[in-house]
């Protein structure tokens, strides 16, 4: 009788503590379905104001760093406000930053290339630069950047891509629509400008 009631004893302790575990397995479950992408939630955030709409743009410190840096104080500084999209490829780039708004100026300085596993994917941001000839270490215009409007893989391992569109990649499809006056040179017909660009959040 004695060995019953000790095997039953035994038995609803090991049901408990199985119940138990079973029940802290699911809160950790639960912990790690809910808990944020810190990585994600830290990255800084820019605000581009169109005449088009407004594109959020996401950025990559964790990838490319210098020009992390460089983007948000040219925005801080209020470089970028009243240029232009200078050159824009339907199904290809709208390129901007270029205060001679023809492709050709900058700040005066170029950044380091910083060439990375980041792809030129649809909404990718990266920076403009000088061809290879003249410019064997890729670095990166100053202050140009480009968005992608479609996928380019043929530029992968070529620039420097540093974030991508969060929001409002339907604006850069508007922008992307523009008449052109000279295609084969992605001149617009009518100047695209960016209004304003603004730190979200830093």
């Amino acid at each position: 009788m004695k060995k019953a009631i000790l095997l039953a004893v035994f038995c609803v302790a090991v049901f408990m503590t199985g119940c138990k575990e079973a029940e802290m397995s699911a809160m950790k479950g639960d912990q790690q379905m809910t808990q944020p992408n810190q990585e994600a939630t830290e990255r800084p955030l820019v605000r581009l104001k169109t005449d088009f709409g407004d594109i959020l743009v996401e950025l990559r410190p964790d990838k490319a760093p210098k020009t992390v840096e460089n983007f948000l104080k040219l925005t801080q500084e209020g470089f970028y406000d009243s240029l232009t999209f200078h050159r824009i490829i339907k199904g290809f780039m709208i390129q901007g930053g270029d205060p001679t708004g023809d492709g050709t100026g900058g700040p005066g300085y170029t950044i380091p290339a910083e060439i990375t596993d980041l792809k030129h994917v649809r909404g990718a941001l990266a920076t403009a630069r000088l061809g290879d000839q003249v410019n064997p270490e890729k670095a990166s215009s100053g202050s140009q950047f480009f968005i992608c409007h479609q996928a380019a893989p043929h530029l992968d391992g070529g620039y420097t891509v540093f974030g991508a569109v969060k929001e409002g990649i339907e604006v850069v499809d508007k922008i992307a629509e523009v008449q052109m006056a000279d295609p084969r040179m992605g001149k617009p017909a009518n100047k695209v400008y960016i209004q304003k660009a603004e730190i979200v959040k830093k």
